[in-house]
């Protein structure tokens, strides 16, 4: 993989890319969409700050797809959620 300059990327693309956060638990996994993710260092921001929340096991962003799948051991609530990603720096799309 070479490494590009991203248009608003955080880092300017010099990031790798895959997962930030992938630990498995039992419970219940939800899929959200987050806006503007471009690199490694993004899946990680948004990673930390959604693993921060009561009750998450494991978080998975990808920033190629802009997906973020989340388990945790009761639903989350998702103005929780949302608050984590923004305070991350970016935006919740909503659930996938």
């Amino acid at each position: 993989m070479t490494d590009q300059t991203i248009p608003g990327s955080c880092c300017g693309g010099s990031c790798g890319s895959g997962t930030a956060t992938d630990v498995q638990g039992i419970g219940v996994t939800t899929v959200y969409k987050v806006s503007g993710m471009t690199c490694g260092h993004c899946e990680s921001a948004v990673s930390q700050e959604i693993s921060a929340l009561h009750g998450v096991t494991g978080v998975t962003a990808v920033a190629r797809t802009g997906e973020v799948t989340v388990t945790s051991t009761t639903p989350l609530d998702e103005g929780a959620v949302r608050a984590a990603v923004d305070e991350a720096g970016y935006e919740l799309v909503g659930q996938a």
